[in-house]
Formats: C-alpha cells, sequence, structure tokens
C-alpha cells in the first residue's frame, strides 16, 4: 500500500506537522503520567482507524516498558482489569473527545468529572491537549493513507 500524498515531503504539509508536533511538548514536559499519555494516544488511534499512529504508539509504549498485556487490552479497557481507575478516566475522556460527534452535548459532565477527580488542572490541560493532537495527526495520517508497520521506536526523536 502507498500513501496517496507524501504529506512529510510537501513544504506546507512538513511546516503544519512541524507545529503540530511542537504541541505535544508541554505535554511531555507535564506530570500527566507518560504511560498515560501512551494509552490516550493508542485509544484515539484505534477509535480513528489510523494504523500508521496505532503502530507507531504500540511501539513506542512497548519500548518506553508497556507490557503486551495492557496494550492488547486497550480496545477492550472497560473489560480490563489491568488499568488503574485514573488510566479509565483518561481512556474514557479520550473515547468522549475522539467521537465528539457522535454525542449532541460533547464531552459529558460527568465523564470530565471522573477526570478531574483523578488528574489536576496542568494534568488535564495536557490530557485535553494529547486528545486534541491525536485526533489531529490521526486524521491527517487517514487522510493521505499513510501505510503501518514500518516505524521504529524513537525515529522521530
Amino acid at each position: 500500500m502507498d500513501a496517496r500524498f507524501d504529506f512529510m515531503a510537501n513544504p506546507v504539509g512538513a511546516k503544519a506537522m512541524k507545529h503540530l508536533v511542537s504541541v505535544s511538548r508541554p505535554v511531555l514536559e507535564s506530570t500527566l503520567p507518560g504511560p498515560t499519555q501512551q494509552l490516550v494516544v493508542l485509544r484515539a488511534s484505534q477509535i480513528n482507524g489510523c494504523g500508521y499512529c496505532v503502530d507507531m504508539h504500540t511501539k513506542d509504549a512497548a519500548h518506553e516498558g508497556e507490557s503486551a498485556q495492557r496494550l492488547h487490552l486497550v480496545a477492550a479497557w472497560r473489560e480490563a482489569t489491568v488499568f488503574t481507575d485514573a488510566e479509565r478516566a483518561a481512556l474514557e475522556l479520550a473515547e468522549q473527545g475522539t467521537r465528539i460527534a457522535d454525542a449532541a452535548g460533547g464531552v459529558p459532565d460527568e465523564v470530565w468529572a471522573n477526570a478531574a477527580k483523578h488528574y489536576d488542572e496542568d494534568q488535564l490541560a495536557a490530557l485535553v491537549s494529547t486528545i486534541a493532537l491525536i485526533n489531529a495527526l490521526n486524521r491527517i495520517n487517514v487522510i493521505v493513507q499513510k501505510p503501518a508497520g514500518d516505524y521504529q521506536p524513537g525515529q522521530f526523536g
């Protein structure tokens, strides 16, 4: 499978991607746990059908020490016993924020309140930023049909 378009080879695409990815800097510097960040981006990527991002974030999470069991269970996190209550709250917020068009009222108050029980305001800002960013990146990759499977952990620094 070939991509429809090499987004990164295009000067406008490469510049846009550079600015989009820069949004992750404050998140990476925040106190939002790294494993939570990885679980959230993986779940949103699964929902959006972004094979490239599923490949990338699964490999990066495993490289950072995440267990294969937890990675395999992200898609079924509600039925899995391997996630903390805080991680469950983050995964629910990620799902609701990713499926925002499916709910007339957006993210339900109870989903937000549950996340706010587990994360402080800085962590919530990082979580919301992570969800928004991965959804944007998923959409770019799905639109251009970026193929999955060749990503190597850490290849983008």
